[in-house]
């Protein structure tokens, strides 16, 4: 069946908002509206209407009232503003510097590990725990030692049997020095000597009969051959005893000599394999014998009774250096027993406030059961390494020196306030107090009484020393004034002064940094 939309809409006032609301009655084209329906639809909007006009009455009135009150609202708030001020008096101010430490002792007994190379903890007591004289306190991984001292004994038995051996070489070539010289060179000295007067008795005769040959053929009873032939047994003679001569000469200046220098030389050098294999022996001996020494030292005894403590541990580890399981190189510090008489704390002091902390500064430790008088012992030249595990601040080690108490023990935690400056009586003003500005320090001044009509007035004042509560006024204020504590939250002048000093600040530190680079 087809339908027909009839739409009903209320005009309202430019005034108001522009609210239209619209009704939809769907009925066939054919169909007659029922009388019931129209008298509905009137009612309702007849209900729109008063609605509509009392919303734009409410919304005027809130208008008029807000406008009302913006005019009233100055001289309400200058009338009941009210400022929390504080009284200037004189009074002793405390220079001081407060950081966080542990306890540690001055004076402690290092237990390192003696074996050379690295090696790996099967065994530690715990830390804290009180130990005797003799109570084994760490034990070492011993398989490459015991190879290692095995080895060693080997060595030493194989430099033992060679050192011997050369012992015996070195004496055998002694004694052939003196065999050669005491016997083979007398005895070919001997037989070429006995040769050299065979030589001679030959010549001898052999002369004899040349001559007796000559007288002989001067006779006739020999010929000139026979002569001939004595003569040459004169000349062969004479050869073989220049050969001798020269064979006796040999002998003696240069045989005999090469022969003992080759004797010596064997000497000499059985002697320096001797004195080589003799280092090489006591080498192995000492090899064995700190082989065997190590292997002892694999088992870490207490040399006195005490507490024992694990050394503190890097600041960017979570872990002890020392733990079951864990690779200990030699000379590293496994264990601690502190001399519990003689305590200190260790600090970090920041770099803003350490060129006032100087050894013999009074300092107050709060313990968590007690509070100690200490002294400032020590302070480190040179900052500490910083780094992430501390947040790239920069401070400086400072030692605190604890006076002798029962119960301190190592790691407690403490709280460290070191004494900068005592000044018994100064003018002081609160921090809250003070806005400073590149144009100086300043402060308001409120009159009498805690509400007032007039504003407080803006005061220059001098500034000396301060701690985290109250600053020394030198000059600007008097004794007995009344100062607003956080102006910049309350007086409008300054908080716009705190403003301009915080624009005018990076524009200040660029120039600064500026001024750096130029400079040579």
């Amino acid at each position: 069946m087809p339908l027909h939309f009839k739409m009903f809409s209320h005009p309202v006032s430019l005034a108001a908002p522009q609210i239209l609301r619209f009704r939809c009655l769907a009925y066939p084209m054919s169909a007659t509206i029922p009388a019931s329906e129209i008298k509905n639809a009137a009612q309702n909007v007849h209900r729109d209407r008063v609605a509509i006009r009392l919303a734009w009455l409410l919304g005027l009135l809130a208008v008029v009232g807000a406008a009302a009150g913006a005019a009233l609202w100055p001289r309400a708030a200058s009338s009941s503003r009210s400022y929390m001020t504080h009284t200037v008096r004189r009074a002793a101010l405390t220079v001081s510097v407060t950081e966080q430490g542990t306890l540690e002792s001055s004076n402690n007994t290092e237990i390192k590990c003696k074996v050379r190379g690295f090696s790996t903890v099967t065994y530690v007591v715990p830390t804290g725990t009180v130990v005797e004289a003799g109570q084994v306190l760490v034990r070492l991984d011993t398989k490459i030692i015991e190879e290692q001292h095995s080895l060693t004994k080997t060595n030493t038995f194989i430099a033992q049997a060679t050192l011997a051996q050369t012992e015996a070489n070195v004496e055998t070539a002694k004694i052939a020095i003196d065999a050669y010289e005491q016997g083979r060179f007398r005895s070919q000295m001997q037989s070429l000597e006995k040769e050299l007067a065979a030589n001679r008795r030959n010549l001898r005769t052999a002369r004899k009969m040349y001559e007796r040959s000559k007288s002989l053929f001067r006779q006739g009873y020999v010929t000139e051959l026979e002569v001939e032939g004595n003569a040459f047994t004169v000349t062969q003679a004479e050869l073989e005893l220049k050969v001798k001569e020269t064979e006796i000469k040999v002998l003696q200046e240069f045989t005999r000599q090469m022969q003992l220098e080759t004797l010596r030389g064997n000497k000499t050098a059985s002697e320096s394999k001797l004195a080589a294999d003799e280092a090489g022996l006591a080498m192995e001996i000492k090899r064995r014998d700190r082989a065997a020494q190590e292997l002892e030292d694999c088992i870490i005894r207490a040399e006195k009774s005490g507490l024992v403590i694990y050394p503190s541990a890097a600041s960017w580890k979570s872990t002890p250096d020392i733990t079951e399981g864990a690779t200990v190189r030699k000379d590293q510090v496994l264990l601690l027993m502190p001399d519990l008489t003689r305590m200190q704390v260790k600090l970090g002091i920041h770099e803003s406030v350490i060129d006032r902390v100087r050894p013999g500064l009074k300092a107050r430790v709060t313990l968590p059961d007690r509070t100690l008088e200490a002294t400032v012992s020590q302070v480190a030249s040179v900052t500490r390494p910083a780094g992430w595990w501390t947040g790239n601040v920069v401070k400086y080690d400072t030692i605190i020196e604890l006076p002798s108490d029962e119960g301190l023990k190592p790691g407690m935690s403490a709280e460290v306030e070191v004494i900068l400056a005592v000044y018994p009586e100064v003018l002081l003003i609160p921090v809250a107090a003070v806005v400073e500005t590149e144009d100086g320090s300043f402060c308001w001044v409120a009159g009498d009484g805690a509400s007032r009509d007039q504003e407080p007035q803006k005061r220059l004042i001098e500034l000396g020393d301060s701690n985290d509560v109250f600053i020394e006024v030198v000059a600007g204020i008097k004794e007995g004034d009344e100062v607003v504590l956080n102006p910049t939250a309350l007086l409008k002048q300054a908080e716009d002064d705190a403003l301009t000093t915080l624009n005018q600040a990076p524009a200040h530190n660029l120039d600064a940094q500026a001024e750096e680079v130029v400079q040579p």
